[in-house]
């Protein structure tokens, strides 16, 4: 899986947050959990992580989003990583990892599946562990269904939990306008009001599928890079219980929408909203718009590559 880097003090690596740029959720199975299709879309907002030699394992975060919902103890998704990885290859030593997050914190754009990820290579890399690309991505699985997307990037259609991935072709760049919140919402309440939702409004709405599917469009638009066709095919099931926690969330699709976004959708459980636009210069005067609102925007690109070593 990588070069061998074992006599390096540090490593450098890099990992993206995500978009799904379409995600279905399936019906309640009896484990509790939900089976989705997702089309997910790796963007230029990264996380990085410097790995150090250490005899013990800690973790400090930085970065100009908001840090006090992350953990710094062994429940850092990070940590749990390292740990992982050392136990499945019987190495002995520690790491003190820096992260530096420009993801948003539960914002729906999996910050924490790529600070697992971008942890997960630059330990191998430390520690000379050399584990194949599969076994990393079971790592990876085991740590979270986002984590192994954060590996792979580019664009991928997600299965199962999510983490059963096979690429998807996509050409060209999109461009989003990010809408971030100060608030968070929690991925298990989320799933847990569209159950609710489901089960109030059973005699009005299809069942789901156990197994759901991307729609055919999704990938049709993403293989045509036509960002026209791909907000006409924008979709996410959690979006609705997104909306029914943070009511807010809809005056802030609608304005976007008002100011040039070809299409807003709620990213993962939210509670950011990723607009879609035409091209470079509508993104610029969204994002000027958004700010004029008061509101916290960023602007991303999309497909980026998965997690990188980074030669500083």
């Amino acid at each position: 899986m990588t070069t061998v880097l074992a006599a390096s003090t540090m490593v450098h690596t890099r990992a993206p947050g995500k978009i799904n740029v379409f995600l279905k959720v399936g019906s309640l199975l009896d484990d509790g959990y939900h089976d989705v299709a997702i089309a997910y879309q790796a963007v230029s907002l990264c996380e990085d992580v410097r790995a150090y030699r250490a005899d013990d394992f800690s973790v400090s975060v930085s970065g100009p989003v908001d840090l006090s919902r992350v953990p710094t103890d062994g429940s850092n998704i990070g940590i749990k990583a390292a740990r992982l990885l050392a136990r499945r290859t019987g190495y002995r030593g520690g790491v003190r990892l820096e992260i530096e997050k420009h993801v948003p914190v539960t914002g729906g754009m999996g910050g924490g599946s790529a600070d697992a990820a971008a942890t997960l290579l630059a330990c191998d890399a430390l520690w000379g562990t050399n584990i194949s690309r599969e076994e990393m991505l079971g790592l990876a699985s085991e740590l979270g269904s986002d984590v192994p997307f954060a590996l792979t990037g580019g664009t991928a259609i997600g299965t199962g939990r999510g983490d059963q991935l096979s690429p998807a072709l996509a050409k060209g760049q999109f461009q989003w306008v990010l809408a971030l919140s100060d608030s968070g919402l929690s991925t298990p309440a989320v799933y847990e009001e569209l159950d609710l939702h489901r089960h109030r409004h059973a005699q009005d709405i299809f069942p789901a599928d156990a197994a759901p599917i991307v729609d055919a469009d999704v990938l049709q638009a993403l293989r045509a890079g036509d960002p026209h066709m791909l907000a006409e095919c924008l979709h996410n099931d959690l979006q609705a219980p997104a909306l029914q926690m943070e009511p807010s969330l809809a005056a802030v699709i609608e304005l976007g929408e008002k100011n040039g976004a070809l299409a807003g959708v709620v990213s993962g459980s939210g509670p950011t909203v990723a607009f879609l636009t035409a091209d470079l210069d509508s993104a610029l005067e969204l994002q000027i718009a958004l700010s004029a609102a008061q509101m916290k925007v960023v602007r991303a690109t999309g497909p980026v590559h998965g997690a990188r070593i980074i030669t500083d």
